[in-house]
């Protein structure tokens, strides 16, 4: 996603023409621009006065802008609606979270009086916190139409779930969260996959001189510091019977990205080309979106963590309350995915978006007829502009209607992944103290402006009362210490207002 202005950072590059859509309509304003041309000279020379009435001209052009403009805010509409469902995934990816850490005991006892250990405890929920962060990145895959498991960023999180319904574990018995994501390029070896091992890892990828590999993360960004950064480093080293795909993989840059212009050739060399499926541009030179895929992994993972709530309520180890948050953020999660399928599998009809697209084109192309009697020569520069400013927009709504792919202007949800896992390592990172530990403490001031006394000091003596050195005069205890808490209000609210 382009948060600022492309053009103006770093060199000058026609790279960065990506960010916009000159790209993908240029062709047409040329074609258009060429029209105007042709016009403009057969009549000003008077070979033929090409001239015609412009009574329509006006009324056409209106509904033309009230139709465009409807589709750039339907679009927009969708590109909002999918930031605000990434933001419903960090908050109940966050709430989930914090309830396994903080409000799961890691002192637990099994109804068969068997008590787990510490270790098993912070292990166990360690695990289904990695499987909240499983979610975001299986959704991620999702939206973008790469389906399965097998990917760098995500097979770690979720390599430990079961593969098999029976313990015998053959192939007729693989469950559905893994036998979808297998084929028969990479089959299975045995009836198990090999066990990970801290000598075999699945390296990830990397050039020679300690630049990004072609498959890094972040090749597509100008600052030296991304381009350093290996997301994938932060996570676990596993092995698996088959090379793990890239997390982020968008398409190959070719020499048309850098220039554009150099597209009209491509007809000629096209024969002679290797066929690339991800290089995706219609006849026009405009970008294809990738399709979506239904994935069964977030369903899954999902399924999972509510076995996990039922496991925590049946050895009685969360409150009823505390579960129907769990419960709620979980549901959270699955509506927000069934949400995000919502905006990546329905498009604008098509009948809509040929027909628009057809009547701007009829518009466009009698415009200079229409007014070549008025403007002569100045059609042509005239009708670059409108042909600009139409194609435009509507091109800016169809680039924005699917907001889940690589494009410049998609949502950053590889930045949203990654927001994610750094929060939910900082709630694993939170070591739950008892408040006792921080807070009758030297540094910890709690009536502070009225009273700067520390907490230490408050309570030193535990057999005297409160009494504020301001108002010896008043009795000593709660009386004193609400006169306290008033003045600060007062103090508080004159010194803010200042």
């Amino acid at each position: 996603m382009v948060a600022s202005n492309p053009l103006f950072q770093g060199g000058l590059s026609m790279k960065k023409f990506s960010a916009t859509v000159v790209n993908d309509i240029w062709p047409e304003v040329a074609f258009f621009t060429a029209v105007a041309t042709m016009v403009a000279t057969i009549t000003e020379m008077k070979i033929h006065n090409l001239a015609i009435n412009s009574a329509l001209l006006t009324v056409l052009g209106t509904v033309l802008g009230l139709v465009i403009s409807f589709r750039t805010s339907s679009a927009y509409e969708r590109y909002q609606d999918g930031r605000k469902m990434w933001t419903n995934i960090s908050i109940a990816s966050r709430n989930i979270a914090q309830i396994i850490w903080i409000h799961v005991p890691f002192e637990r006892t099994y109804k068969d009086k068997t008590k787990m250990t510490i270790t098993q405890s912070v292990v166990e929920k360690k695990s289904m916190i990695n499987l909240v962060q499983a979610f975001s990145v299986a959704v991620k895959h999702s939206l973008r139409g790469e389906t399965g498991v097998y990917f760098q960023d995500l097979y770690s999180l979720i390599c430990f779930l079961p593969r098999y319904a029976n313990a015998a574990g053959t192939g007729a018995d693989m469950l559905p969260l893994w036998a979808a994501s297998e084929d028969d390029e990479y089959p299975l070896s045995g009836a198990r996959p090999p066990p990970p091992s801290r000598e075999a890892t699945i390296a990830v990828p990397s050039s020679e001189d300690g630049k990004s590999s072609p498959n890094s993360w972040f090749r597509r960004k100008p600052s030296s510091r991304q381009n350093s950064m290996d997301p994938e480093k932060a996570l676990a080293d596993v092995q698996s019977h088959r090379p793990l795909g890239p997390a982020r993989d968008p398409p190959p840059a070719s020499i048309y990205d850098y220039f554009p212009f150099l597209r009209i050739f491509s007809i000629f060399v096209r024969p002679f080309r290797k066929s690339n499926k991800k290089y995706k541009r219609d006849a026009f030179g405009r970008k294809i979106k990738p399709s979506f895929s239904e994935s069964n992994v977030p369903i899954e993972v999902a399924v999972y963590l509510n076995n996990y709530l039922a496991y925590c309520l049946n050895n009685g180890w969360l409150q009823p309350a505390l579960a129907t948050g769990l419960m709620n953020n979980i549901a959270s999660l699955q509506d927000t995915m069934a949400n995000l399928e919502r905006i990546g599998n329905t498009p604008l009809p098509f009948a809509y978006q040929a027909h628009l697209r057809m009547s701007l084109w009829l518009y466009l192309l009698f415009l200079p007829f229409q007014v070549v009697s008025t403007m002569h020569y100045l059609i042509i520069p005239g009708t670059a502009f409108a042909s600009f400013l139409l194609l435009g927009f509507l091109e800016i709504g169809q680039e924005i209607e699917n907001p889940f792919g690589y494009d410049e202007n998609d949502l950053d949800l590889d930045g949203f992944c990654l927001a994610i896992q750094r929060e939910l390592h900082e709630i694993t990172a939170h070591t739950t103290p008892e408040p006792s530990t921080f807070v009758f403490t030297s540094w910890n001031q709690p009536f502070a402006p009225a009273d700067r006394r520390s907490a230490e000091e408050l309570t030193r003596d535990a057999e005297q009362s409160y009494q504020h050195a301001d108002h010896p005069d008043t009795e000593p205890g709660m009386a004193t210490i609400r006169r306290t808490l008033l003045k600060n209000w007062r103090d508080v609210d004159i010194i803010t207002r200042q």
